[in-house]
């Protein structure tokens, strides 16, 4: 049924796809390094910072101003980095996933070209079997779209989950700076 052209094609475009996912994962680590990188000059520059800050203090009360002033800034930077992070990782993931998805609705294409060939080609009498086998690649083609729905469902539930509990912590934060 597959002739030789056939395999060969099919195997350069399994090489690109994978060259092409080795590409956007290397992007992703690219990404994360730089994150890590000016997180960690920021974090220089503000502790030298907050340690001249400390050297100078002359009392306990003006200690514990000082703490409480560095605290809202931490939390609200920690936010900011987790969601550069999460933005990151879910920006690979959603390349990953439509190189997936497309190489799922490619495979599905051929399965039902390899089908509908099989049964132009299928003895006389066999078209309760050809249909059942139809009947079934349909049940399993939309299976598998309720299930890529519900995983996109889910992934925005997360998202916005991620993003309240960020929020949440944020002001949380505020509150207690506030109150010191």
């Amino acid at each position: 049924m597959l002739t030789a052209e056939q395999i060969v094609a099919a195997q350069k475009a399994n090489i690109e796809t994978i060259f092409g996912l080795t590409q956007k994962a290397f992007e992703g680590v690219e990404k994360l390094v730089e994150l890590n990188v000016q997180a960690t000059k920021a974090a220089l520059s503000e502790s030298a910072n907050s340690t001249q800050a400390m050297l100078s203090v002359k009392d306990a009360q003006e200690l514990l101003t000082l703490q409480a002033s560095l605290m809202q800034p931490l939390a609200e930077k920690t936010a900011a980095y987790s969601r550069h992070l999460y933005d990151i990782a879910s920006g690979t993931t959603a390349e990953f996933g439509k190189a997936a998805e497309a190489q799922a609705n490619e495979a599905q294409q051929k399965f039902m070209s390899v089908v509908d060939n099989a049964s132009k080609n299928a003895p006389a009498g066999s078209e309760t079997a050809v249909a059942v086998m139809k009947s079934a690649v349909s049940a399993a083609n939309n299976a598998m779209e309720s299930v890529q729905k519900a995983v996109k469902q889910a992934t925005e539930m997360a998202e916005a989950n991620f993003n309240t509990v960020t929020s949440s912590a944020v002001t949380a934060a505020k509150t207690t700076a506030k109150k010191r």
